[in-house]
């Protein structure tokens, strides 16, 4: 909180237009997360309404009674294909949105965030295979109410949580280790474990990435540099919708009702 002072006190510097345009800055963050929010449900439940019919001819797969698995479906959860779906978005973070980041312009950064929307969304539309829809929408409003209530804490505490990062990044690199190395053995005691761990995980990287994004804004606004500020409003929301996406998967793994 440091460098907020300092921006906020240093000669030159007019506050209200700081202040204003931090709201729009975060206005931009918030708004194209939803954007990709809304992306990402529409892909799935139209990814997921292809790959499920309820007529039996030439299926070989029923997942309930009454319903079964297009060729899609099974090219999707079925082939070998399923393992590029499920880490396809994970390779995108790592690899793809830093490298735009870097060497694009804003709007590559924004039609590189929207295509990972719409790419999450294929990734994670087996959930309307496997829970109910009532849950779905209950658990993604539990998860909606909890992320603005940690965004907003975020936002306004006065106490620093910068020293967070470090602890709650590696608490994501040994979340992703568990979970791949689960995937072969297969416990439910461990698939518990993770999703609990993972809620409070996210949860703590919704309210410290919101503070980080706000004080990267106030480092970086006396400078005027336009298209950073664009960029990296694109990052936020980057960053708060993974946030947003995995504390909801997390709690839909502990509390959500299986078809």
């Amino acid at each position: 909180m440091a460098q907020y002072q300092t921006v906020r006190t240093a000669p030159g510097v007019r506050t209200a237009e700081i202040d204003a345009g931090l709201r729009a800055h975060m206005n931009k963050v918030y708004g194209s997360m939803s954007v990709g929010m809304i992306i990402t449900a529409l892909a799935a439940w139209a990814i997921a309404g292809l790959s499920v019919t309820a007529d039996p001819t030439g299926a070989t797969v029923a997942i309930r009674e009454g319903q079964y698995l297009t060729p899609i479906g099974e090219t999707l959860y079925m082939s070998p294909l399923k393992w590029v779906v499920m880490f396809a978005p994970l390779a995108f973070v790592f690899f793809g949105f830093g490298a735009v980041m870097k060497r694009g312009s804003a709007a590559a950064v924004q039609t590189a965030f929207f295509a990972f929307a719409a790419l999450m969304g294929l990734s994670i539309s087996s959930i309307f295979l496997v829970y109910t829809g009532f849950s779905i929408v209950q658990t993604f409003l539990v998860t909606a109410i909890a992320f603005a209530g940690l965004s907003l804490w975020g936002y306004t505490t006065q106490k620093d949580i910068s020293g967070w990062g470090t602890f709650l990044i590696m608490g994501v690199i040994g979340l992703i280790v568990v979970m791949v190395v689960n995937l072969f053995i297969g416990s439910p005691a461990i698939t518990f474990a993770i999703s609990a761990i993972g809620v409070l995980i996210f949860a703590g990287l919704t309210a410290y990435d919101t503070q980080k994004i706000k004080t990267s804004y106030l480092e970086h606004a006396h400078a005027g540099d336009q298209e950073w500020l664009d960029k990296s409003a694109y990052a936020g929301a980057l960053n708060l919708y993974l946030d947003f996406i995995n504390m909801f998967m997390f709690l839909l793994q502990l509390f959500g009702n299986r078809e």
